[in-house]
């Protein structure tokens, strides 16, 4: 993944540092798309064939060209001149050339060979600097041979083949104990196997493949620095964590400890295994049934835990597997929406109670809510606006049911009362400790501020319906027999209608909103009239009150380990990215991914309900001592993880 840096990234990553491109017309061209990150209204102006230099004096940030467009003497006094002085020596070099060779030589074996000659001399001065600078070595494009100018028609894709691989044979070979620290930039050759035929002279790039190499090469430099979420390349794997370190020796020992019961289990059963009576052929019935303790449950339950989250830190954290991109197309959302729908009206069962917003409803509403969150995270739908605001109102409609839910939906719980205060108060109380290890992000509560504002009015929307409906129930004003509608027939017809125009009516704005900004204003006061449509359209027929989706219904109990389990094993980077199992083959890798996935997301859940069940027990004073010992763990990991933090800044 590639992160897009602004100006002030830029400038924060390269402050004080000298960045030094080195070589033919080419390199100059990185050079300009290169600085433009940093200064975008940069001129392409000045001596061609001379050097260029540029210096922000706000940033202390030096960028000079160096016009040596062959690999010989010349460039390699230059060269030799930063390895004798540290003083002038630059923090990044970036040197390339061989179009100049060919041509001037006619494209002659003999220039080639000459070119072995001096890349080979220059290779050890270039490893001695690539000891305390980034040093890359570009590979030179492709050119497009039927748009290049007579005299570059000896410019081959052939012969800059041939000089490739010399260089990136002598570049390899010049350290005869260890890996070379010369980094050969190859993405630039890459791209321009793609887009050299939009070439205006069929040797040069156009601006928009140059502008995405330079972006490389700032990602492979300012990566490691400044360690950006969704810029997933050129990162050190971080070293672990003391509560890393600890969760690991946890479930090592609840694997160990697992083991042991099972193979005593296993002797156990064996020892009472039936056995035939050789007299009367019969089998005589084992009379001891050992039963499961709860103690091995509990082993099982974190040995299969652990398992998990060794996974969740080979694809999040441990740079195991690649992570793209994603790519918007219609397709690649409305093809898995439309998918989903056929199978969840297909598979369809009568409820077991009929009584409004009953529990298999609920699940099938989260469930459906959950799947079309998942294709709009995976398919990037997030650039597609009207797409979005939709989301954000299935959102707000599971907040509205059920209070609580994945990420988004615990973000609802900073309405404490201080709906009216402003974003500084806010802040402020969030980053208090403990509150400020449990809630920033990087340093700030933006996201958190963002979220609460969008759905703000939730809970209270949620709390007066609930209201409503319990009085509406008391009163005896609702049928919820099966079959029945749910009001009399006039009153049922009429909240019908209203409720389909509202429900179009709110989705053609939806679809049709242009400003973000401005319907996210919108959306926490008028989105409950959405939901409120929603429910009554989907609860007032008493034949539609009575069946629901099994499909949806299953994924809606797992709905919550879903969404969590998303962002670990499925995408990257926040949802920017997707997870690549299976490198070269999208298709394939999202099938495979996938089902990992709900398997994993169905086992934590289940692992849930079995540790639940043994942790939480039912009298009272047992109660509150386990959660005095729950409340004290957390305060510990809470400390282990400030201290931790102390020590490495």
């Amino acid at each position: 993944m590639m992160h897009k840096y602004k100006i002030s990234e830029a400038k924060n990553c390269l402050v004080d540092k000298h960045i030094a491109f080195i070589g033919d017309s080419r390199i100059r061209q990185l050079f300009y798309s290169f600085v433009k990150i940093i200064n975008p209204q940069f001129k392409e102006e000045g001596n061609k064939h001379g050097n260029i230099p540029f210096e922000d004096k706000s940033a202390s940030v030096k960028v000079d060209f160096l016009w040596h467009p062959e690999v010989n003497g010349s460039m390699k006094q230059c060269i030799k001149v930063w390895t004798e002085d540290s003083v002038t020596k630059p923090h990044v070099i970036v040197a390339g050339a061989a179009t100049w060779s060919i041509k001037i030589h006619n494209g002659s074996n003999e220039a080639l060979s000459q070119y072995k000659m001096n890349i080979t001399s220059i290779a050890p001065l270039l490893e001695k600097l690539a000891k305390t600078s980034d040093v890359y070595w570009v590979l030179q494009d492709p050119v497009y041979e039927d748009l290049l100018s007579e005299n570059r028609k000896m410019i081959t894709n052939e012969k800059i083949d041939a000089y490739n691989e010399a260089a990136v044979s002598i570049l390899n070979s010049s350290t005869r104990n260890s890996k070379s620290n010369v980094k050969v930039f190859s993405v630039s050759k890459l791209i321009a196997q793609e887009t050299i035929m939009e070439s205006l002279d069929g040797l040069h790039l156009p601006e928009s493949s140059r502008e995405t190499s330079a972006m490389i090469l700032m990602n492979v430099y300012c990566n490691k620095i400044l360690k950006p979420v969704d810029g997933s390349c050129c990162q050190p794997r971080p070293p672990l964590t003391l509560i890393q370190k600890l969760a690991a020796c946890f479930f090592t020992l609840s694997i160990i400890g697992y083991l042991i019961f099972y193979i005593i289990h296993r002797n156990a059963h064996r020892k009472n295994k039936p056995c035939t009576d050789l007299e009367s052929g019969e089998e005589k019935k084992n009379i001891i049934n050992p039963s499961v303790s709860p103690l091995e449950i509990f082993l099982q339950s974190f040995c299969k835990l652990g398992l998990i989250m060794a996974y969740f830190y080979m694809c999040d954290r441990a740079n195991l597997f690649m992570k793209e991109n994603k790519v918007y197309t219609h397709s690649t959302f409305f093809i898995p929406i439309i998918y989903i729908l056929v199978l969840g009206v297909f598979y369809n069962e009568n409820t077991k109670e009929t009584k409004v917003l009953n529990r298999e409803q609920t699940d099938e509403w989260k469930g459906w809510m959950q799947l079309v969150i998942l294709i709009y995270h995976i398919s990037g739908a997030s650039t597609f606006l009207p797409v979005y605001m939709h989301i954000r109102v299935l959102v707000a409609a599971y907040l509205f049911q059920t209070g609580y839910g994945h990420f988004s939906y615990f973000w609802v719980k900073g309405d404490f009362g201080i709906h009216r205060v402003c974003q500084g108060a806010f802040e402020k109380i969030f980053s208090l400790w403990p509150l400020s290890k449990c809630f920033e992000l990087k340093g700030n509560v933006y996201e958190w501020w963002f979220r609460w504002r969008l759905d703000r009015y939730v809970v209270f929307h949620g709390m007066l319906f609930a209201f409503i409906y319990l009085a509406l129930q008391k009163r005896q004003i609702l049928s919820e027999g099966k079959g029945e509608p749910l009001f009399s027939s006039k009153i049922s017809n009429f909240l019908l209608f209203i409720s389909v125009v509202s429900f179009l009516t709110y989705s053609i704005w939806a679809s049709s909103c242009k400003n973000k900004a401005e319907c996210n204003e919108l959306h926490p006061s008028v989105s409950v009239v959405q939901i409120l449509a929603f429910i009554l359209i989907r609860n007032i027929p008493g034949y539609a009150r009575s069946v629901y989706s099994s499909f949806f219904a299953w994924f809606g109990k797992i709905s919550l380990e879903l969404f969590i389990c998303q962002y670990h094993i499925w995408l990257a980077a926040d949802t920017r990215g997707i997870l690549v199992l299976i490198p070269g083959n999208p298709m394939l890798n999202i099938i495979v991914s996938t089902f990992i996935f709900v398997c994993v997301a169905h086992e934590i859940s289940q692992i849930t309900n079995d540790l639940a069940q043994i942790i939480i027990p039912k009298d009272n004073s047992s109660l509150f001592k386990r959660l005095a010992c729950i409340a004290a763990f957390f305060c510990g990991l809470l400390v282990l993880s400030s201290i931790q933090d102390k020590s490495r800044h």
